[in-house]
């Protein structure tokens, strides 16, 4: 199969199209016929993109853990879905990415296929859904009429994030770059606060969730917001705790973890129309390299998504 991989570790200048072999399918896992695929911009500075569960090395590594497909395949005792079966998820950190035209998947971490979506929408779904939700729903306990404000709200992650917010009738404060503005507020943001030019601090307080996607100073100003006994969620560091926790407020640090039912809520939402994938450009396979550098350079809003064949 042809795949994209990194020899060594390093940037999007490392990463090489070549030929690679298919991967083996284990007890409980699918092989999957890719059809698109999605990553994290971040993902190449990860420890877990370079080792396995053991801390060995793992190189050459096949990045991007976002995946849509086509069962091709059932390892030993697999249940829960079948060949041919369309489907899309969250791949294991440990284990070779979506980022080849062949991948071997825990099945418990696949869905089916909302019903609404080609592989091309759905593959810029699973991270920024299953994120998002634990986020707000899992950890932040957002609830009607609450304030949220959410950093890097343009981002993959970040506009999922607006789009269940605003639907569980929160009020949504967004901070980003001004490419992304109008998108953000279209997508339910009451209040956009400019990164490049506006300190959010001054335009915003009394929050009950900041939802973090940026870390550092942005996430250590962001207590200044915060109400008591409220909360900072983050993806990126631990947020630590306000005030030295003595007005109850307190930060949240998570690893999204894949989640079967929540992405079949996020595909019955999908298709009732309450949300959708982003998706700010779409590239072959081939041109990953690009695509990466692009999304580590805030060039593109939303998801950049990798095609591989046919939709």
């Amino acid at each position: 199969m042809r795949a994209l991989r990194l020899h060594e570790r390093g940037g999007p200048e490392q990463l090489v199209y070549e030929d690679a072999p298919v991967p083996f399918v284990g007890i409980g896992d699918v092989l999957l016929r890719v059809r698109a695929l999605s990553f994290t911009p971040t993902e190449l500075t990860w420890p877990s993109t370079w080792v396995d569960r053991r801390g060995k090395d793992r190189c050459p590594v096949i990045p991007a853990h976002e995946v849509s497909g086509i069962v091709m395949a059932l390892g030993y005792g697999t249940t829960g879905v079948c060949i041919g079966d369309a489907v899309y998820g969250l791949t294991d950190w440990y284990h070779d990415g979506a980022a080849a035209e062949y991948i071997a998947v825990e099945a418990r971490n696949l869905a089916p296929l909302p019903s609404s979506l080609s592989h091309v929408q759905a593959a810029g779904m699973p991270m920024g859904g299953l994120t998002a939700w634990q986020a707000l729903f899992v950890h932040g306990r957002l609830e009607v009429g609450q304030r949220v404000l959410i950093h890097g709200a343009g981002g993959g992650v970040g506009t999922v994030a607006v789009q269940l917010a605003h639907a569980a009738g929160a009020h949504v404060v967004a901070t980003g770059h001004a490419s992304s503005q109008q998108l953000v507020t279209e997508l339910g943001a009451e209040m956009f606060a400019n990164v490049d030019q506006d300190r959010f601090e001054e335009a915003v307080d009394a929050v009950d969730l900041v939802f973090d996607l940026v870390g550092g100073d942005v996430l250590h100003r962001s207590w200044t917001v915060v109400k008591p006994g409220g909360a900072i969620v983050s993806v990126v560091e631990d947020p630590g705790a306000g005030s030295d926790g003595e007005d109850g407020a307190h930060g949240v640090f998570f690893v999204v973890e894949p989640n079967r039912a929540e992405l079949d809520e996020l595909s019955r939402r999908i298709d009732a129309g309450e949300l959708r994938p982003i998706i700010g450009q779409v590239l072959p396979l081939a041109d990953g390299r690009d695509a990466f550098a692009a999304k580590q350079h805030h060039a593109v809003p939303g998801k950049i998504v990798l095609q591989v064949g046919d939709d």
